[in-house]
């Protein structure tokens, strides 16, 4: 989709010298976070500050959508994307500024089935995240990153929402790809993540980011992709042929369609004071703080 504006979103990253990061919300920070020196992932700290830009979800909506596609299908999930378009072209403090984006499912596979998980049992206000699997405290190892504190299991919204997932009709939850944090965040269905995960269950997720297609990285990825295939399928002969065709000829559809969707680089905006401001802002809002960005 395409957006002409504003040029400064009211939820934003923003940076400072020293791998510092941290997430706005107009004028409130929601996130801070230190990548590690060592690339090896981010500690980070939640204020508990961040309120879904998305208005709330109406049950009957839901009943509606799951009449008109099967959960989890492609007509579904376009259709929970456009309503998401909307709420997030209305919202004064949401992630979307001029450029080209994407809110599609997990194309990437970014989601690993053995993580989902740890999240109802690990999900600290102040914690790290591990990257490319470093060996770290496994429960670390987290693919979502919630912007609040999920709600018990047994909470009333959580029961209901477990009831809607039972009956094959919850909304998806809507996550935001932050390429800072390497990691995409909840954007809107915190409890509705609860309700999937405490029902032992996989959420649907649909995630917004940057749009990657106009890069020059795409264009060389593709064509060595169609390169690839080319080779291969012009090496195949006899009477399996046709159908191992069919099948490489697939696997190009999906290699392309990940590489087109792919994630841009998220856009960060400089803190205000720089890193003296950042240190400070941290101590204010989340007292005690103190990550080592070298662990």
């Amino acid at each position: 989709m395409r957006v002409e504006g504003p040029v400064k979103p009211g939820l934003r990253m923003e940076c400072a010298d020293g791998r510092r990061l941290v997430l706005m919300q107009g004028a409130t920070p929601v996130l801070f976070a230190r990548q590690r020196a060592t690339h090896r992932g981010l500690h980070y700290a939640r204020t508990g500050r961040y309120a879904s830009p998305f208005a709330p979800l109406r049950a009957d909506r839901a009943r509606a959508v799951a009449e008109f596609a099967a959960p989890g299908s492609a007509e579904w999930s376009e259709r929970w994307a456009a309503h998401a378009e909307v709420e997030l072209r209305g919202a004064a403090e949401g992630p979307l500024h001029a450029g080209e984006w994407l809110l599609v499912p997990d194309v990437h596979r970014w989601f690993k089935t053995v993580n989902w998980p740890k999240l109802l049992t690990h999900d600290p206000d102040r914690g790290h995240l591990t990257w490319f699997g470093y060996g770290d405290p496994v429960e670390d190892a987290r693919d979502l990153l919630p912007l609040r504190a999920l709600s018990a299991p047994e909470a009333p919204r959580v029961k209901a929402y477990r009831r809607q997932y039972r009956e094959g009709v919850l909304p998806p939850v809507f996550a935001w790809w932050i390429s800072g944090l390497n990691s995409p965040v909840v954007l809107d269905g915190h409890d509705r993540l609860t309700a999937v995960l405490a029902e032992g269950g996989r959420p649907e997720v649909l995630i917004l980011s940057r749009a990657a297609a106009a890069s020059r990285w795409v264009e060389f990825f593709s064509a060595r992709a169609v390169e690839e295939y080319e080779k291969r399928v012009a090496a195949l002969e006899g009477p399996l042929a046709a159908s191992r065709i069919a099948h490489r000829s697939r696997s190009l559809a999906d290699e392309l369609t990940s590489i087109t969707s792919g994630y841009d680089l998220t856009r960060a905006w400089p803190f205000p004071g720089g890193a003296r401001a950042w240190v400070a802002a941290a101590a204010a809002h989340v007292p005690g703080w103190a990550p080592d960005a070298d662990r």
